[in-house]
């Protein structure tokens, strides 16, 4: 593992203690993914727990028909939580991931995460954290789904491509579509209203996120 590597790993994971940053260092491995590769499946056995280092992930639930429904981001500095519960209990994974962005990740192995928990405190409070955070944004991504009618949903969406990736969302209506588990000509709809409310403009390939707090 490079220097730079190493520090990017001490300024992502600051509440680490020494020791266990420098188990991290190097006992894991360090994995690069490429812009839209799959990188967890679902139905696939977790040995390792995933830490991400640079890029972004989205991850997402299936139902047996392939369908996908966009759960949450997954930033540099989190961990994947679901891949460390799968890992813990040697499960097969119930969601399935990919790289937004070209991203690099950390990958424990199972009996360090073991170890881990009764061995170093910040690791400990770590993955209860990491636990907590996923579970408030499946709440959030519940409320959507459970209390808001599509319109809602969408703005939703964009708010944390806004919040994650910037005002560029440089995705078809269909792949939006997709991510809401929706058809395009509802989400094409539904762009071209928001556009007439100012709320974002509608390009060729792309569309550009103007004022959502108008709303």
């Amino acid at each position: 593992m490079d220097y730079t590597t190493q520090a990017n790993i001490q300024q992502l994971f600051p509440q680490f203690e020494e020791p266990l940053l420098q188990e991290l260092i190097q006992e894991s491995t360090i994995r690069g993914f490429n812009e839209g590769e799959q990188i967890i499946r679902t139905g696939q056995y977790m040995r390792s727990s995933l830490l991400l280092l640079s890029g972004l992930m989205k991850i997402y639930r299936e139902d047996e028909e392939g369908n996908e429904f966009m759960m949450y981001y997954l930033e540099p500095g989190n961990a994947c939580a679901m891949s460390m519960m799968c890992t813990a209990r040697n499960e097969k994974s119930q969601v399935m991931a990919k790289a937004v962005q070209a991203a690099e990740a950390i990958l424990v192995p199972q009996h360090l995460t073991e170890q881990w928990l009764g061995k170093y405190k910040s690791w400990h409070n770590f993955v209860i954290g990491s636990y907590r955070q996923r579970f408030e944004e499946l709440l959030l991504t519940l409320d959507s789904i459970a209390f808001k009618a599509m319109d809602e949903r969408l703005v939703f969406y964009l708010r944390r491509h806004l919040q994650n990736q910037g005002s560029e969302v440089r995705l078809s209506h269909q792949q939006i579509a997709d991510d809401l588990n929706s058809s395009r000509e509802v989400i094409s709809r539904l762009l071209k209203k928001l556009e007439q409310r100012q709320a974002l403009t509608l390009h060729r390939s792309h569309l550009e996120i103007l004022n959502l707090d108008a709303l």
